[in-house]
């Protein structure tokens, strides 16, 4: 596929976009600067190809940033993603920059780095703490956090924290983990749940891919940002697992030293 000048305007050419976060909204503003075709149906996190599946075709050039595979891609198909077995790349807006050959602002080197190591690899990038605190701020925001994720964020934290060895375990009173995240950040071992997901932040999360090898082939978790980055559960074996806090110990076995 030919993302050279003189082809960024090609109408063949699709994206489509995954679930709504910073970074997806990043690249969002870079194709309407660039004038190339995109659909949007303003997706969540773990979005699906076959959201899309009303427009997929075998004559268009379809870009599928960070959908979950769950059915055939189409003939021409591009997969930009940075997760699961995608970790190694660079983040989508990189990739994507490296597609359109342009290259990223300030701003947006910062929420490539957010998205790919959360604050330690903005740090990395010698993001001031403003920098950092509106990185953040813009990120929950695009994701879709409210006032009230906020408070019941504090009030997790408040009223359902515990210590178990080193991590740090919250059940969490919203959907949206990352108000929680941000609170108690910095934390080495961070594990926050409720009865529709469960994530592992902190000191070898990657190590956690082993441990539950058999939820990797099913599709059953997804991870990222690095060996100390994150791993989480999705809801479909949330629902099946019924002893939460077997799982919950299991992870912390499995990253101790």
């Amino acid at each position: 596929m030919d993302f050279s000048s003189k082809n960024k305007q090609n109408k063949d050419v699709v994206f489509l976009l995954g679930g709504h976060d910073l970074e997806m909204l990043e690249i969002k503003k870079i194709l309407e600067e660039q004038n190339i075709r995109y659909f949007d149906k303003d997706l969540e996190w773990g979005a699906r190809l076959s959201a899309y599946m009303d427009l997929l075709n075998e004559e268009n050039h379809f870009v599928g940033v960070e959908l979950l595979k769950d059915i055939p891609s189409p003939k021409h198909y591009i997969e930009v993603d940075h997760h699961n077995e995608n970790s190694h790349k660079p983040s989508c807006i990189e990739q994507i920059a490296s597609l359109l050959y342009i290259k990223l602002n300030r701003w947006q080197q910062l929420v490539a780095a957010n998205d790919k190591g959360y604050i330690p690899e903005m740090k990395s990038w010698g993001a001031s703490k403003d920098e950092i605190l509106n990185i953040r701020k813009a990120d929950r925001k695009a994701q879709g956090v409210t006032a009230k994720d906020e408070q019941l964020a504090n009030e997790s934290i408040r009223n359902h924290t515990q210590v178990i060895s080193d991590v740090k375990v919250i059940f969490s009173l919203t959907n949206k983990f990352s108000p929680i995240s941000d609170l108690v950040y910095p934390t080495e071992k961070l594990i926050i749940y409720n009865k529709h997901a469960l994530v592992y932040y902190g000191i070898n999360a990657q190590r956690l891919s082993s441990s539950f090898d058999h939820f990797v082939e099913r599709g059953w978790v997804y991870q990222g940002g690095g060996p100390n980055g994150y791993f989480g559960f999705t809801e479909s074996i949330l629902k099946s697992y019924t002893d939460l806090q077997l799982l919950i110990n299991t992870i912390i076995k499995n990253v101790q030293p």
